[in-house]
């Protein structure tokens, strides 16, 4: 009876018995089963994602913008640095 249960998903409340026949509800039965990625997977997502924000916030934070003498030596006959 186990290969309807995707089918079912939409059917069956979380607190009514699952209908693979375990006895047990279904939120603790085959609802883990068919709802996309398990705990590590979404721990490891969530890790990743923290990392990639961190990295960004950190090289956005430590860019300096040029400035004058460090941009090169201004130049009356061109009207710009060089």
């Amino acid at each position: 009876m186990r290969q309807g249960v995707n089918d079912v998903k939409t059917q069956v409340g979380r607190n009514d018995r699952c209908p693979c026949g375990s006895g047990r509800k279904y939120k603790h039965c085959c609802e883990r089963k068919v709802s996309g990625w398990s705990p590590g997977q979404r721990a490891l997502f969530v890790l990743v994602l923290v990392v990639l924000v961190g990295g960004l916030v950190l090289a956005v934070s430590s860019r300096q913008e040029p400035t004058g003498p460090q941009m090169g030596v201004w130049s009356e006959e061109h009207g710009h640095y060089h």
